[in-house]
């Protein structure tokens, strides 16, 4: 079993790369996070885990640049029914914005910020927290969270982070929000307020 690659970057396609390693190169499929940190000619090193087909097929190796978004991606793929490599990979891609706030919601059962911050549908979030809140608990994961619960209302809070993660400021997403509530429109979700607060920011009012 292959614990680890490490070796010169040949190759880069749109959801792999090929590592030169003592002149063998193994194609290796790694998150997009992992694939754009990457550059030709780079010395990396890969934590590998390996997924082998059914009925005779090959192995194929799945790399990350930490052994926590290993272990993410084999909980993901041995504890949620239903996924093989390649959905965990796809997960993995969601909530590697950030781990500890990942580990954090699913724990405390909140679907909402599956859905608001991460993107997951609300059918997969429920998915998620059935399978993974007896495990989630038991990764260790380094580094602080980024969306962490303040003041302001539950679904508020989650609105603002979801702006967060698609890559606005702050205190944009705040003003933005606030102003969708100011606007009087109650009772809305997570991803209502989302929607409202981006025309509002892309309208620039």
């Amino acid at each position: 079993m292959i614990e680890h690659i490490r070796g010169t970057v040949d190759r880069k396609y749109l959801d792999s790369v090929v590592i030169d390693a003592a002149g063998i190169g193994y194609r290796v499929f790694v998150p997009f996070s992992n694939l754009e940190a990457m550059q030709s000619g780079r010395e990396v090193k890969l934590f590998v885990a390996e997924s082998t087909a059914m009925y005779g097929g090959g192995t194929t190796l799945y790399g990350f640049m930490s052994e926590e978004e290993k272990n993410v991606f084999n909980i993901f793929k041995d504890s949620v029914p239903g996924t093989g490599a390649k959905k965990a990979m796809e997960y993995l891609d969601k909530v590697t914005k950030s781990l500890p706030d990942f580990r954090r919601v699913v724990l405390a059962r909140d679907a909402a910020s599956l859905t608001g911050i991460f993107g997951f549908t609300k059918k997969t979030a429920d998915k998620l927290i059935s399978s993974l809140k007896e495990k989630i608990g038991e990764i260790t994961l380094s580094g602080k969270e980024k969306w962490v619960k303040d003041s302001l209302g539950s679904e508020e809070s989650e609105a603002v982070a979801g702006l967060v993660a698609l890559g606005y400021r702050e205190n944009q997403s705040r003003d933005a929000v606030a102003k969708v509530m100011e606007g009087g429109q109650a009772n809305m979700t997570v991803q209502e307020l989302i929607t409202s607060a981006l025309k509002k920011v892309l309208n620039g009012r």
